[in-house]
């Protein structure tokens, strides 16, 4: 296991059980003590965990984990999942993306489809974004004509927060918005960890004709701490064969189209 995948199953474990010595850690990942003492000291060094003697407890970043460290999580899910949303995207149509690992991966699908410039070579896509990564992606596709949102960068995540965003989103128009979110509950609707993010990634809901939601199924069933929107909202759920089936009944009564994948 590398380095990249081992730190980010150790700050997922620290997450759920709050702190972790190092005999443990050393257990629970299959390497030695010294691995996970060097481990925890690296990371603790980024803030991402709080060293104790004999182990670590979490930090306040520890639920919010950067993108970086989400991007292994799931990632055959991810990767199925933008497959499938990219299917459903006309050519020619204006797409809100927010920021997220599933929303990078669809942004990439979106990028390299086989109609990339219809027959006149042209504009094939608009994406309008508040994700600086996928900005920076699509930036040099050039039948993808790319819209950035103004506002506040977050570290953790890319995304662009803040008033800023939406000023530019209330004249625009999005035929699509694909949103990336922590938490899918039936009744608590989208949500994501940090307030700032929910109210940007609302604004690109708000604008959009049909809002498709993509999450895989860990992320089913939970809920976050602030609200993206009710799940009346949202048009399409994108989300993996793990799905709990009653889950899904329940959300599809409601009147949203779920896709397994």
């Amino acid at each position: 296991m590398g380095a990249h995948a081992r730190w980010t199953q150790l700050l997922e474990i620290l997450g759920n059980q709050g702190h972790l010595d190092v005999t443990e850690a050393a257990e629970l990942l299959g390497c030695s003590s010294a691995t996970v003492r060097r481990d925890m000291d690296e990371l603790a060094r980024q803030s991402l965990l709080t060293r104790t003697r004999g182990g670590a407890v979490v930090s306040s970043v520890a639920y919010d984990l950067p993108l970086r460290y989400k991007t292994a999580r799931k990632a055959d899910e991810k990767q199925r999942i933008a497959k499938a949303v990219a299917e459903l995207v006309p050519s020619g149509s204006v797409v809100g993306i927010n920021g997220g690992t599933t929303t990078s991966e669809v942004a990439r699908e979106l990028a390299v489809r086989t109609d990339p410039g219809g027959t006149s070579g042209g504009v094939a896509l608009t994406v309008v974004t508040n994700a600086i990564n996928i900005a920076n992606e699509l930036a040099i596709r050039p039948h993808v004509k790319i819209v950035v949102t103004g506002g506040v960068a977050r570290p953790s995540s890319y995304e662009l927060v803040g008033p800023l965003v939406t000023s530019v989103l209330q004249s625009l128009a999005l035929d699509y918005t694909i949103l990336g979110v922590d938490a899918v509950h039936p009744h608590f609707g989208a949500a994501t960890h940090d307030e700032s993010e929910a109210s940007a990634n609302r604004s690109l809901a708000e604008r959009a004709g049909t809002v498709i939601v993509v999450a895989d199924s860990s992320k089913l069933s939970r809920r976050a701490f602030a609200q993206v929107c009710a799940l009346n909202a949202v048009s399409i759920l994108v989300t993996d064969k793990d799905a709990s089936e009653a889950l899904v009944e329940e959300i599809t009564a409601q009147g949203i189209e779920v896709i397994c994948v």
